[in-house]
């Protein structure tokens, strides 16, 4: 089995977890900027953060023969502090030239707030402006249909975002069809203890198909399993699902979607 993680924050994660993913088959990671489990003081921090992204951490990667690929942004969780975004996002442009940056991401909104708004929009400018792919962070719960609502109107409203070239991520039975409808592309968050379980996220590609749509992990310092996605790739074989549908959910649709960016090459 092939297959690409394509949001895994492996900052978060031992080398055994590296060993087991290139042992079950996966070929590259790409890592989404992400809220360090508390929030952080100043930009330097954020400043250190992004160099072990785009330095250290693909260089632990390929020690297990994986590729590693990388978002930048400010977390929704840490956007409520407006001026600290705005330093953040000032220094994402001296990071974009790097080898491995693919976009700007994981963006979005946490508890749907003004300031988080207000920040996403930044991101999206930003993005416009530097022709960058869009990796979307929506929110938890009871938040999630108003949340997704409000990204896309932030995307819409921004005529430079192309939709395809836009993943929203988390997404669940009551918020895929709103994403795939508008020409987004959808991902699905593999958790043990919520978003999509593997059986709710084959369910939902019985039922809306495989266009568009990919799975991931989203494994991090939390309850989570990095092995989420071959996992899910063997229970759809059980259901019935075929060969060339499994490698076209795990490795083909994140393929096809980052690969928009020029700096996505797979050495396999």
């Amino acid at each position: 089995m092939r297959y690409i993680e394509p949001h895994g924050h492996m900052v978060s994660r031992t080398t055994d977890d590296y060993q087991d993913m290139a042992t079950a088959g996966c070929v590259a990671v790409s890592e989404p900027a992400f809220w360090a489990g508390f929030d952080r003081s100043s930009v330097d921090g954020f400043y250190d953060y992004f160099c072990q992204l785009t330095e250290h951490e693909p260089k632990r990667a390929a020690k297990f023969g994986l590729q590693h690929f990388t978002w930048l942004c400010i977390n929704p969780k840490e956007s409520e502090d407006v001026k600290l975004a705005e330093e953040v996002i000032a220094i994402i442009p001296e990071f974009l030239d790097r080898p491995s940056v693919l976009g700007i991401g994981e963006i979005g909104l946490n508890k749907n707030s003004r300031n988080e708004i207000k920040v996403l929009e930044k991101h999206v400018q930003l993005a416009a402006e530097h022709d960058q792919l869009i990796l979307v962070h929506t929110p938890h719960l009871e938040d999630k249909l108003k949340g997704t609502r409000l990204i896309l109107d932030v995307l819409k409203a921004d005529k430079r975002i192309r939709p395809e070239r836009v993943i929203i991520d988390h997404v669940e039975e009551h918020t895929v069809k709103l994403v795939l409808d508008q020409g987004f592309w959808a991902g699905m968050t593999l958790y043990p203890e919520s978003k999509c379980s593997p059986a709710r996220a084959i369910d939902i590609i019985d039922v809306y198909g495989n266009e568009r749509i990919w799975m991931n992990s989203a494994c991090d310092w939390g309850v989570s399993v990095p092995l989420a996605v071959p996992r899910t790739a063997l229970e759809m074989k059980k259901r019935g699902h075929a060969a060339d549908a499994i490698d076209k959910m795990i490795y083909q649709n994140p393929y096809k979607f980052m690969s928009q960016s020029p700096k996505f090459k797979l050495s396999v």
